[in-house]
């Protein structure tokens, strides 16, 4: 048990160390479970509104609160990696030759950048405080890392769902350590999204049935990244040229211009060919080539077939005539839904000469 003048001392200490590793926020929450955010969840799967993302419904007890996953645990440290882009995540909209990819998948799969610096920061706390047991989550465990985020005072969940931090915009990595300590839990952050509704307003899809509720079955972050097969219909236009991630909503935050592009974690920053990638490159990628160009990125996960799938609709909705060769090519390709995607777009192009 650490009493209250040493867990006020070990917390400041920790957001000293959390700073020198490179993270912008870190804050310190109750692990105990809130009635409203259990809530909240279960209205949204309820509605559907997870569409196939069936891992969030199997495991809700443990993600109502984090001692549904682990009973032991007394303290939640949230933590935020800035990844603010030095660039216009909206620049390349409209443009016939180029795609637009996520700004938060431009760099270095965060997942692994984030977790190897928890775990040094998990490391420091039990060398000060040796009864300590920790775990430490990045995205991939029922972990809900944004109400959590907003309980330890780093940020809040703004209308379009992520959390929003007064310093940082939109732009920050979640990660979260558990603890078996006792620590003086932070402020909850309040909500200063006042009457905007810039998020809701910017979605191609209209993927916000109302403000703090997002439907992910017509969001292009889901349709591009988590659904499998063909995309529906109705949607396909919207996409734009949106080939992976969609930053839209993110990105006319007005608190984003308080958000200094990142420099804290090197391994963020964009590589150069996924800033403003041609069309005509990426739909000539078979697995080989896909797998090269991807190599250290979250894009790897998705697979070839996906990822061109993508392409195809970018390259559907670009007017292009100069794409034709390369969408005809992947009429007879063996994935149905980039044979699929590939019959639309030559639809498309043809269409409109």
């Amino acid at each position: 048990m650490v009493n209250a003048a040493a867990s006020h001392d070990l917390a400041r200490r920790l957001a000293q160390v959390a700073e020198s590793l490179g993270f912008a926020a870190c804050g310190i929450a109750s692990a105990g479970e809130d009635p409203l955010r259990g809530e909240r969840l279960e209205q949204w799967l309820g509605e559907g509104h997870h569409a196939s993302m069936e891992w969030m419904a199997t495991r809700l007890d443990h993600r109502r609160a984090p001692q549904g996953l682990w009973p032991e645990a007394r303290s939640v440290i949230a933590l935020g990696a800035s990844y603010a882009p030095a660039q216009d995540p909206l620049a390349l909209e409209g443009d016939s030759e180029r795609a637009r990819i996520s700004v938060y998948a431009q760099g270095r799969d965060y997942h692994d950048v984030v977790k190897k610096r928890l775990k040094a920061l998990a490391r420091w706390l039990v060398a000060e405080a040796p009864e300590a047991q920790v775990k430490v989550f990045v995205d991939t465990a029922p972990v809900m890392e944004k109400p959590l985020g907003e309980a330890a005072g780093i940020g809040w969940q703004g209308k379009h769902t992520n959390l929003v931090s007064p310093s940082h915009g939109s732009w920050l990595f979640l990660g979260a350590i558990y603890t078996t300590l006792d620590l003086a839990p932070a402020q909850p952050h309040r909500d200063q999204c006042g009457s905007c509704r810039a998020c809701l307003d910017a979605c191609p899809t209209d993927a916000f049935p109302a403000p703090y509720r997002l439907d992910a079955r017509r969001c292009i972050s889901y349709l591009t990244i988590e659904h499998k097969g063909p995309v529906p219909a109705e949607f396909r236009a919207a996409l734009g040229n949106h080939i992976y991630g969609c930053d839209d909503c993110l990105a006319v935050c007005p608190w984003n211009k308080f958000a200094a592009a990142s420099q804290a974690m090197t391994e963020f920053l964009p590589r150069a060919e996924l800033v403003a990638p041609r069309l005509a490159d990426l739909l000539t990628l078979d697995d080989a080539g896909f797998r090269a160009l991807f190599s250290g990125s979250p894009i790897k996960r998705i697979g070839r077939d996906r990822f061109v799938r993508n392409c195809l609709y970018a390259a559907g909705n670009s007017g292009n005539g100069a794409l034709l060769a390369q969408v005809t090519a992947l009429l007879s390709d063996p994935d149905p839904a980039v044979a699929d995607a590939a019959a639309w777009a030559l639809a498309r192009l043809t269409a409109n000469p």
